[in-house]
């Protein structure tokens, strides 16, 4: 069944792409939204943004993907844009150790800016510069079992997994909701059992904090 138009959807997430510059965070975004990649990709200020939506269980998931820069100028400027946020794909370069040492403290400032109970992954970027790979799949896994993420490795370039990447982590953070909405019978919104509070129905938004309840016709600006 095609998805519908863009404007109609069941769920709206906020996911937020966090890692060093460089480690192909941008390209991840184009790839996915666009089936675009651009080899002169500039370094990103700021912020930027693009949906997609995508079927899971017979409902469509509109995804809003924040690209954070990766500069250390810009991070003061960009810690105000995880909130919201319930999921997160952590990027890092295989063929760049630094970008993986530097997981540790990107995970900790998701950790002090985001919900506690955002759904993360983490993401080795590049996969097709295997020649050129410092960082071992199993490191990668071994990290994301230490830290409780869930893991893949992904090629912006190839477009190898980057579907893969963006649906499994939409579907977990649907089947949390959904979850609850099983357990309490409540499918308007709320709280989750994972401490998710969200709201679903076509143009309202899914998010984590404190959201007052919204109609289910009601029109709401994403992630402020």
């Amino acid at each position: 069944m095609a998805v519908r138009p863009d404007d109609e959807y069941d769920y709206l997430f906020k996911i937020v792409l966090i890692g060093d510059s460089g480690v192909g965070k941008s390209n991840l975004l184009s790839r996915f939204t666009r089936n675009e990649f651009n080899l002169e990709s500039k370094s990103t200020i700021g912020v930027e943004f693009a949906t997609r939506s995508v079927q899971t269980d017979g409902k469509v998931i509109k995804a809003q993907i924040w690209d954070t820069a990766g500069q250390e100028r810009y991070r003061a400027i960009t810690s105000a844009y995880y909130r919201g946020a319930v999921g997160a794909l952590l990027v890092y370069d295989i063929s760049k150790r630094s970008s993986f040492e530097n997981a540790e403290r990107w995970l900790k400032e998701l950790r002090d800016h985001a919900d506690q109970n955002i759904v993360i992954m983490l993401v080795g970027n590049k996969s097709d510069l295997k020649h050129l790979r410092s960082v071992s799949i199993e490191e990668g896994q071994q990290y994301a079992e230490t830290k409780g993420l869930s893991f893949i490795e992904t090629s912006a370039l190839d477009a190898s997994h980057v579907e893969e990447a963006f649906v499994r982590i939409l579907t977990d953070i649907y089947r949390l909701v959904h979850k609850r909405s099983l357990t309490t019978g409540d499918s308007a919104g709320g709280k989750s059992a994972s401490g998710i509070v969200y709201q679903a129905g076509r143009g309202e938004t899914i998010s984590v904090g404190n959201l007052s309840h919204e109609s289910r016709s009601s029109k709401r600006k994403c992630c402020g």
